[in-house]
């Protein structure tokens, strides 16, 4: 009985959490310092990488595309540029917005190589690259 009212329990703890995380207020998101991105092995002319309070969730800025990048989960959604809210150097936009299905992508490769995590995919089977390098901290944690 114990262990049934602990289930219930975790079930509804998960599903508060994951209905505040994606709940209709707008999230502000800060520019992750010192990233660097390549976009098929070139940098592009305009980019930039966003962090909000959940680790390995980061929005990129690449030209006038959006996009949200689940690194845990290897997903990538299309967001709308409309939504999202440039406030200085942040941007607001929330994660509600997020669109059902993810982009297609392939090729995923995560690396640790020094002091950046290193996340490179593949835009479809045959598309462009995206490759994303993350600061990290000495203790293997990101600095963002």
């Amino acid at each position: 009985m114990r262990f049934a009212k602990f289930c219930i329990l975790v079930v509804l703890t998960s599903a508060l959490a994951a209905s505040s995380l994606y709940s209709g207020e707008k999230a502000v998101w800060k520019p992750v310092q010192f990233a660097i991105v390549r976009f098929n092995d070139d940098a592009p002319a305009s980019w930039n990488i966003y962090h909000g309070e959940k680790r390995g969730v980061l929005l990129v800025r690449l030209w006038k595309r959006y996009m949200l990048v689940d690194v845990k989960e290897q997903e990538v959604y299309e967001v709308d540029p409309e939504k999202v809210k440039p406030q200085g150097e942040n941007v607001e936009w929330s994660p509600s917005d997020v669109p059902d299905q993810p982009i297609e992508t392939s090729e995923w490769k995560i690396r640790d190589v020094g002091p950046v995590e290193r996340v490179r995919f593949r835009f479809g089977k045959n598309g462009s690259f995206l490759d994303i390098q993350l600061p990290m901290l000495p203790n293997r944690k990101p600095a963002y």
